[in-house]
Formats: structure tokens, sequence, C-alpha cells
């Protein structure tokens, strides 16, 4: 079949709906579309969402053919409502989020499509991260991890490793992850109180509540430059990330769990305020802190929809937890073998 007939069939019936969101990503947005373009597999459309950027990235692009959109928004109006508003006009089954900052290897999306295959449940799939400007291979991640006193952190960040085996994590790192559009749309999308950060583990947590998996595929790789939009504002990303997290916590965390738990979340946050004051950072903590507890009340109102799509026991949510202390401080990786 000529390649052009290919990829408008492609583009009619795709397989999956890759999602970006840039906002002043620069350079980096057409490297992006590039390595979307270079898959393997054409079977998917392309929403390309632009949140108010000043950059001109967006002028980069090279010429697209049938499976790319552009959308855009004219104002900043946070990662998670843009991503939300693409996943609400995607037509595939699977929704891919790609950060613009992410370049995908030309089997990314064939490999993530392999994992789905791979145990029943499975709502989400994360990819394997590599620093794209390291002159060394360095991991920038390897799936999320939940710890039980409600810290998330990326597993792998900045390890020298070979990917480790394919098997089950918390949830992906939304700047590579692929998730089950109805099941993404079921339970609301990303939080858009979260804006940014922290919204990729909130809607893990929900996944997993709702009876999900998440598989962390060694074979679905990308280059990401990591943190390269949000390094330029440091407080922002703190505040942000900080704010966030008390609500996942707060907001998802089943009621037996949330007693037991709360004094070794309250620690934690205290150990953040205290690391943050030696970093330059304490403001922005503190602030993140103070409007997570001002903003509780919205949160515990959002615990019942929450609640209303739970089908898994607190005892079986526990053994999707990261228990290490260690591995938190040390970016450990927790990866669970598949059934």
């Amino acid at each position: 079949m000529h390649p052009l007939w290919s990829r408008l069939i492609s583009a009619s019936s795709p397989k999956a709906s890759i999602i970006i969101v840039n906002f002043n990503a620069g350079q980096w947005l057409e490297k992006c579309v590039r390595s979307v373009m270079g898959q393997n597999e054409t079977g998917f459309e392309c929403f390309i969402v632009d949140n108010g950027s000043k950059d001109g990235s967006i002028a980069t692009l090279p010429k697209l053919d049938a499976r790319f959109k552009i959308i855009e928004l004219g104002n900043n109006t946070g990662f998670a409502s843009a991503n939300n508003h693409a996943a609400k006009l995607a037509s595939a089954p699977w929704i891919a989020l790609l950060n613009p900052d992410a370049f995908a290897r030309p089997d990314w999306l064939t490999n993530l499509f392999e994992a789905t295959k791979l145990t029943p449940n499975v709502s989400m799939v994360g990819s394997t991260q590599y620093l794209a400007l390291s002159d060394t291979p360095t991991l920038d991640g390897v799936g999320d991890c939940y710890h039980a006193s409600g810290i998330a952190y990326r597993a792998g960040y900045g390890k020298q490793l070979a990917p480790p085996t394919t098997g089950l994590v918390f949830g992906p790192c939304a700047a590579a992850a692929l998730y089950d559009r109805d099941t993404f749309l079921r339970l609301g999308g990303f939080d858009e109180r979260f804006f940014c950060y922290h919204e990729d583990v909130d809607l893990a947590f929900r996944m997993q509540l709702a009876g999900g998996d998440c598989v962390q595929s060694h074979t679905a790789i990308v280059d990401h430059v990591s943190s390269a939009i949000a390094s330029s504002v440091p407080n922002f990303a703190v505040y942000h990330g900080t704010r966030n997290r008390i609500w996942t916590f707060v907001k998802n965390m089943p009621l037996p769990l949330l007693i037991l738990l709360l004094p070794a979340h309250i620690i934690a946050n205290l150990a953040y305020l205290l690391w943050a004051a030696f970093r330059g950072r304490f403001r922005a903590t503190w602030r993140g802190i103070w409007d997570a507890i001002l903003g509780l009340p919205q949160t515990f109102r959002d615990r019942k929809l929450v609640k209303a799509h739970r089908t898994i026991s607190s005892f079986a949510l526990l053994a999707k937890f990261t228990w290490s202390p260690v591995k938190v401080l040390t970016r450990g990786i927790h990866i669970r073998k598949l059934p």
C-alpha cells in the first residue's frame, strides 16, 4: 500500500491518540513531533495542544499530514486541562501522552501496545525514560512509585542502569504514558485543580482504586530532556508539587488507611519543609502546604467521586505501595512481577 493511503487510513481509524501539550518548548517541540512522525506504528492521530506559547515553537513544526491536528488554546490552561481537552476529542481506544521535550524511539508506540496484552486489567502503561542530554545512558525514570507515607517519586532517576524487566508499577510518568481512554474519561481525567505536577500520580491512584494496573515497559523508550520547561521557574514547580502531593494523599487514600498513615504523611511533609529551608525553597514549599490546607474542603468533597469508582480493598491497595524509606531517598526501582 502506498504510504499516503496508509496514513489516511490510520487517521480515520487510529489505534492511539497521541497528545503533546506545548508551552514554550522552543527547539524541543519540532524534535518531539518528528519522533512521532518516525514511529513504526502508523495507526495513530496526534493532537498538538498549544497552551498559549509565546516563543514561536508552533511555527517551527514541519509539514504535517492528516493524522496531526494543532489546537491553540490561546492561554496557559495548565498541563492537566490541556490534556483533558484533547482526550475528549480523541477517537482511539488508547491515549498516549508525550511531553514536548521527550523524543520517542521508533518502536515506542508499538511496544506500548504490546505491554497492554500482558495482564487483563491494564489501564496504564509507562515508558522507560532516558535523559536526552546525558553523555552516558542515564535513566530519567522507570515509572512512578508511591510510598505509603504519601510521597511519590520517579523511580531510577539519575541511575546508569539497563532498563529493568517489564512489570507492574504504581503509575506511569505522564511525560510518556499510555492510558485506556474510556477509563481516563470515566474517572474524569486529570484533576484540573492541580494545574500541573503530580496530576499523573493522582490519576494513577484513582485508576488503581478502580481496579486498573500499570505495566512499566522496558522496551517502550523515550529520551527526555526532563524539566526543560519548568527548570526556569523552580519555585513554581516546588509550590505545585508540594500542594498537589497533599491533595493526592487526602483525596484518594481510603479512610482506614488515611487515619493510619496520616502521621507519616505529616512527618514527611515537615521533612520536606526542613529540606526546602536548606535549599532556598522554604517559602514556595510553605505556600504549597498552606494552600493545600486551604483547599482541603474541596478535596474532601472530591473523595466522594473517588469512592464511587473504587473496586479494590484497602488490603489490595497496600500491596501496590512502596514501603522502603530507603527507596524513596534513593529513588529506588520498585517493579512488581506480572501475574
